[in-house]
């Protein structure tokens, strides 16, 4: 029962992250990069959180993949080279998920934090806080990008469903 569940969170994350990527799009550069108060900063910051954040965790689930050790890391200010990173860990998060089995999504994980400290919980607990991190981020970015524009894109989950079903 978990599978298909995460597995339709890992297609919306795809889905979300394209409009609010688009959306990034008419953001002039110089404004990608403008402290505007948020937890990360600026729109830039938010964004290279969120693909740093996914690299930390599906190291976690994989064991491979780029290593990362800081949460506020910049990777890059280029919002085409962002995307394309986005592009890649949406892709690893959907591939992660395609290949666990109904027993390995009801089974426990364990890691270590960035701290060093270990870890042992359900995978689906895990994954639950994977999928609302990025929607809080993407909230985050939503926020910046109304600040920013006046007008940021539907994201709800329900906008999704929709476009599914539409």
């Amino acid at each position: 029962m978990f599978k298909p569940y995460f597995a339709r969170f890992a297609a919306y994350n795809i889905w979300a992250n394209g409009k609010l990527y688009d959306a990034a799009a008419d953001v002039p550069a110089a404004d990608l990069t403008r402290d505007v108060g948020a937890f990360f900063g600026s729109l830039s910051g938010t964004l290279n959180h969120m693909i740093v954040a996914d690299r930390v965790w599906l190291r976690r689930f994989l064991g491979d993949g780029p290593e990362e050790s800081q949460l506020n890391r910049i990777i890059t200010h280029d919002l085409a080279e962002l995307r394309t990173l986005r592009n890649t860990e949406d892709s690893r998060i959907s591939g992660f998920i395609g290949s666990r089995s109904e027993a390995d999504l009801a089974g426990t994980f364990s890691y270590r934090n960035i701290a060093g400290h270990a870890f042992e919980q359900p995978l689906s607990e895990t994954l639950a806080h994977f999928f609302n991190h990025h929607t809080h981020h993407r909230g985050q970015a939503h926020g910046i990008l109304t600040h920013l524009t006046g007008k940021a894109p539907e994201l709800d989950l329900l906008y999704y469903i929709r476009d599914l079903e539409g």
